[in-house]
């Protein structure tokens, strides 16, 4: 599909897209033509600025059409343009929460770093939280998630697809939810987007954010799409730009790469989900026909094309991954805002899988540039390290 794998032996397997994803060619001569196109400030008022200005309008349009947002007419949603996902859920949970008198907030316990700790944040400034739990198969439990709400809950926030185990949330379903308790509901949908449709306004959303590494576009641009009634205080302090929502120069030429790596997924979205949902196929039958002890998390629920995440009971997850790093396989203990950690991943905790389950879970993604031999070797590699660990262990 795009310039991909065509290597030797000896080097490295990207298998880590849910960290980050590589930048497309398309999406990088987009970003170098607009820094050199657009070398003004958008926010001054020459023409030379008020030409980044219309670049960095037409790409928040476009960007807002393309998430299902609701762009013309009366009350129009706003996309915010942030640093990364995490800038923007942090906006979000605080700039929508934070300067409320406290309250009720009812969220998962699968849900990723960057909501978990603003989440901790407004409970030490007196709000109270209610963390729905999961079902084995990594799916939050709605039932619970209903039984959460009280008169003062003032939002509701799911993720839309889960990190680490690639997992999707009924969203249209919390939605209804929501609205029948007229709370509005937030969903980080950094995995989602790029990967499979968003539809903003269909799904009854107050808040969704994003971020342009996770769907092949560039480090260091996210955004926080916002439903035109949703009011939301800045964080930052400093300037006018974006309506005083999020002060701060806007990056013409990481906006275009935005776009531009959104308009390849929408051009090529049925072909590479298909091909993402191929290597899934593969690489899965591939490691458990070798490893039969091997349990794919999730398995019996809708997820991502993209994603596996394997336990592989018996083996420690951080000697596995150290194992595999060696020999050129580039995977994940869980996140990647959380890489480094020793404790159990809340998510897998939060599903009450098997201790060994959860003590030896590896995450491995790939995204549109991987090739099928990368699975292919990528399988050969963690099958040799698999056994080469268990005879040391004497597994």
């Amino acid at each position: 599909m795009y310039i991909g794998y065509n290597a030797g032996m000896n080097d490295s397997i990207y298998l880590d897209h849910n960290a980050t994803t590589p930048l497309l060619p398309e999406v990088a001569e987009a970003v170098r033509d607009a820094a050199v196109r657009y070398r003004a400030n958008p926010a001054s008022q020459h023409h030379l600025g008020q030409a980044a200005r219309r670049a960095l309008e037409t790409a928040r349009d476009r960007i807002s059409e393309l998430l299902g947002a609701k762009t013309n007419g009366m009350d129009p949603d706003r996309l915010v343009f942030t640093s990364g996902g995490t800038e923007a859920n942090n906006l979000a949970l605080l700039g929508m929460l934070a300067h409320l008198p406290p309250g009720h907030l009812i969220t998962s316990a699968m849900e990723h770093s960057s909501i978990l700790r603003p989440v901790e944040e407004l409970e030490r400034r007196g709000w109270q939280v209610s963390r729905a739990g999961a079902e084995q198969r990594g799916i939050v439990r709605v039932d619970e998630l209903e039984a959460c709400f009280r008169p003062n809950t003032r939002l509701v926030c799911i993720q839309a697809a889960n990190n680490e185990t690639g997992v999707l949330q009924p969203i249209t379903e919390i939605s209804a939810i929501c609205r029948r308790h007229s709370v509005p509901l937030m969903s980080d949908a950094c995995q989602l987007v790029g990967k499979l449709p968003v539809l903003f306004t269909h799904w009854g959303l107050a808040a969704l954010s994003c971020a342009a590494h996770k769907f092949h576009g560039p480090l260091g641009i996210g955004a926080l799409l916002l439903r035109g009634d949703i009011a939301v205080q800045p964080r930052l302090f400093g300037g006018h730009q974006q309506a005083g929502v999020r002060p701060g120069t806007e990056s013409v030429a990481l906006a275009v790469g935005m776009q531009v790596a959104l308009e390849c997924w929408r051009r090529d979205a049925e072909p590479r989900t298909r091909h993402l949902a191929a290597l899934k196929t593969r690489f899965v039958e591939q490691l458990c026909a070798g490893i039969p002890s091997a349990v794919v998390i999730g398995h019996d629920a809708p997820r991502l094309p993209n994603t596996a995440c394997i336990a592989f009971p018996g083996i420690d997850r951080q000697a596995f991954f150290l194992a595999l790093d060696t020999v050129g396989i580039a995977c994940s203990t869980g996140s990647a805002c959380a890489s480094g950690s020793s404790e159990p991943s809340p998510t897998l905790l939060a599903m009450e899988l098997a201790p060994e389950q959860v003590a030896s879970a590896l995450r491995f993604s790939w995204g549109a540039t991987t090739e099928i031999a990368e699975i292919d070797e990528g399988c050969r590699r963690i099958l040799n390290a698999y056994n080469e660990l268990c005879r040391l262990r004497k597994c």
